[in-house]
């Protein structure tokens, strides 16, 4: 059973510093920003940045596909103000470039928010005209939607509304899913006994699909279930536990994806992607 564990490491000082993080915490899969993700442009990628990071990770032995770029958290796909929609839409597909420039293929993002303007279903058009638009500027990268809590206005946290941006968006095989486990909790999807596991990963794979999960953030949580509440705790000290952890951690469709880790303490990286590997096999 192939698993691929990691966790979102800084790539302050250049985006090859990311890998350098993620080997010395013993991942072989990491999460990276691509560019300052609180700020809307950045200078574009020179040519020795970009063969900077395809020989540091050709070096590391971690395949591109282990690999979960995330971007800017001021973008927002769905928004009801057309300026402000315009000026998302052109930040992903930069993105999506950068991604592409740096020979991965996937860009992990937070779907987008109605902000209370206009009702969910528009919002949820507006996200999947949004990704199709980047699609048809870019190649080879797949847009892979990421579940939320449910925080605010915040869409994307039922299965339903992952599965009704997908249903719009033109080409299936450049879209895909990763599943936050706390995001997923917050929701109000339970995971911490094997019957509600089963139960939860069954409605997933009903509504959205397993051919479409590319990754998965792997995060205990602060918040009761249900609560809708985005706030991340290290693994086993949060109200999920550890036991949903090592469902994932010996389930095969969450094989050859990255699991990385968002959990709240990254001086304790290192030991949770070690006792993550240590639950495979284990019951």
């Amino acid at each position: 059973m192939a698993k691929f564990v990691g966790a979102h490491t800084s790539a302050s000082g250049g985006v090859k510093n990311a890998i350098a993080n993620a080997i010395a915490i013993g991942a072989n899969a990491f999460a990276l920003f691509t560019k300052n993700q609180r700020q809307w442009v950045a200078k574009p990628l020179d040519g020795a940045t970009i063969d900077a990071f395809k020989s540091a990770l050709d070096a590391s032995g971690i395949l591109p596909k282990h690999v979960l770029p995330h971007d800017s958290y001021l973008i927002n796909l769905g928004h009801p103000e057309a300026d402000k929609l315009a000026q998302s839409r052109e930040a992903f597909i930069d993105e999506m470039s950068r991604v592409s420039q740096l020979g991965l293929d996937r860009l992990n993002f937070h779907p987008g928010s109605h902000l209370g303007v206009v009702p969910i279903d528009t919002c949820l058009d507006t996200i999947a005209q949004s990704i199709n638009i980047a699609l048809d500027a870019t190649q080879g990268v797949t847009a892979v939607i990421e579940n939320t809590a449910g925080q605010g206005t915040n869409l994307g946290w039922r299965f339903e509304e992952l599965a009704a941006i997908i249903d719009k968006v033109e080409d299936k095989s450049r879209v895909g899913v990763c599943i936050d486990t706390c995001h997923m909790y917050s929701a109000g999807y339970d995971i911490r006994t094997r019957e509600a596991y089963e139960a939860s990963f069954a409605q997933f794979d009903k509504i959205v699909g397993f051919n479409y999960l590319k990754g998965m953030h792997i995060n205990d949580a602060k918040p009761a279930l249900g609560s809708r509440v985005d706030r991340h705790h290290s693994l086993g000290q949060g109200t999920i536990g550890l036991d949903a952890f090592r469902f994932i951690m010996n389930d095969a469709r969450m094989d050859d994806i990255p699991l990385i880790l968002e959990t709240i303490d990254e001086s304790i990286w290192a030991q949770e992607i070690a006792l993550l590997r240590s639950f495979v096999g284990v019951a």
